[in-house]
């Protein structure tokens, strides 16, 4: 897959995609990013890309003009592709979301500074606004280099197993079950010994439920959304009967006598 991104501060998403999977997924060959800065294309020898917002107020307007012609270089090639601005005004990042983008052979993600793009260049030359939460950040870079690790990931051999993906938060709805390692005893606790047990039917059993009890106590709202087959819904009723009886439990042990 081929991202392009257009910024201000190359070098911001270069770094941050140098290391870790979507480090290797570059030295496979599976994903390519490149940057363009708008800088390059501006007209005049300050290379300016900003300009005072029209009707006053703070702050300074990322001007059409550079933006227009980096995009245009960076939209250039063969095959669909598909234009994301970067902004805390777009639609909400979801691992769904994010798999769509996987899937596509071609992506480029326009980053903002100051306050903001001209709204012209927008609405025309960038298909859909996408935010990565409700907050602001100094930029659009941080948030292209979260939804390029996030896309990174999901390329086929990027992982080295596959199935880490699948088992992911979000992947199906529900929050991820809790992870152990060795050793397999220890003074914070032991490891559940359905984990150590060999039966694999069991452990997947107890894995499903763990991640159905944490999205109930954690994300209810992802929990409201998720459609449960009947399995799964016994799952629930058990892990929340258990939550319960270790609470009441709990609060009868700090009760003064």
């Amino acid at each position: 897959m081929r991202i392009d991104v257009v910024t201000l501060f190359p070098e911001l998403i270069e770094n941050c995609l140098r290391s870790g999977v979507v480090g290797r997924a570059q030295e496979r060959g599976l994903l390519a990013v490149r940057t363009w800065n708008p800088r390059d294309f501006a007209t005049d020898s300050h290379r300016t890309v900003d300009d005072r917002p029209c009707g006053g107020g703070p702050g300074m307007v990322m001007m059409i003009g550079p933006l227009q012609a980096a995009l245009e270089r960076a939209q250039d090639g063969d095959g669909p592709v598909r234009t994301v601005y970067l902004s805390p005004q777009g639609v909400r990042l979801t691992q769904a979301k994010v798999a769509q983008f996987a899937r596509g052979p071609r992506l480029v993600l326009l980053c903002g500074r100051y306050e903001g793009v001209d709204e012209r260049l927008l609405a025309h030359a960038v298909d859909e606004e996408v935010s990565i939460g409700d907050y602001v950040l100094s930029g659009g870079e941080l948030a292209a280099a979260v939804l390029i690790d996030a896309i990174g990931r999901l390329q086929d051999g990027a992982l080295n197993d596959a199935q880490s993906a699948e088992q992911d938060s979000f992947s199906d709805g529900l929050l991820d079950c809790p992870h152990y390692t060795r050793p397999v005893r220890g003074a914070l606790g032991d490891v559940p010994p359905v984990l150590l047990s060999g039966d694999h039917a069991a452990i997947r059993r107890w894995r499903r439920k763990q991640a159905l009890g944490r999205t109930w106590l954690r994300r209810p709202d992802l929990l409201a959304r998720t459609e449960l087959d009947a399995e799964s819904r016994r799952l629930l009723d058990e892990f929340r009967r258990e939550h319960e009886a270790a609470r009441d439990q709990t609060e009868a042990g700090t009760r003064p006598d």
